[in-house]
């Protein structure tokens, strides 16, 4: 069961600061949940970047995705791909214990992208489209971030950043939305 007891509803750049909402926290679960429009099936991919000061991935193993389920330090763990968005509740989940991330990595992105782009599909066929942070050791779901632009013609959307802040990790939601899929992403970090 989810306990929705500090929810908060994030805006873009917005910060949200992790230790304050749950002191001593370490483990949280981002969840996506998304739904097909119409006759329309999108696949949606969630993916984390682990970046380090320079604002990129140290190794390939910092790149946490459907073909890559853990991260090098251990902290990331992946549930899967899910390719239609079909049912209730999250459709892919990611679980990040902030302890043991690696000190060389300052920022983890959160990054949405529609894998069956070759097919037309983009964000204006996802409905539904949302990403929360949940405090893992109690289900308590701390924020979320709607999806409520639809985003036509982009196929790939930073969600957004925990990032560390002092000994502290925040959260931003950031919304920033562009064309070119995983791989264009990829690109940006790499």
């Amino acid at each position: 069961t989810i306990k929705f007891q500090t929810m908060i509803n994030l805006e873009k750049k917005k910060p949200f600061n992790l230790s304050k909402a749950a002191p001593g926290l370490n483990k949280v679960k981002i969840g996506l949940s998304w739904d097909p429009s119409g006759d329309v099936e999108a696949d949606a991919d969630a993916s984390i970047f682990m970046l380090n000061e320079s604002g990129k991935i140290p190794s390939e193993g910092y790149f946490v995705f459907y073909n890559n389920l853990t991260s090098a330090d251990g902290a990331v763990s992946h549930s899967g791909d899910n390719r239609t968005g079909e049912g209730d509740g999250d459709d892919e989940e990611i679980s990040i214990n902030l302890s043991m991330v690696s000190p060389e990595v300052i920022q983890i992105v959160v990054v949405i992208s529609i894998h069956n782009i070759a097919d037309g599909i983009h964000f204006g066929n996802v409905l539904n489209s949302a990403v929360r942070v949940y405090n893992q050791s109690n289900g308590s779901v701390l924020c979320q971030y709607e999806l409520t632009e639809k985003f036509d013609g982009c196929d790939s959307l930073i969600m957004g950043r925990f990032y560390r802040s002092g000994s502290e990790w925040e959260f931003e939601a950031m919304g920033q939305a562009f064309e070119g899929g995983l791989g264009a992403t990829v690109e940006l970090y790499s």
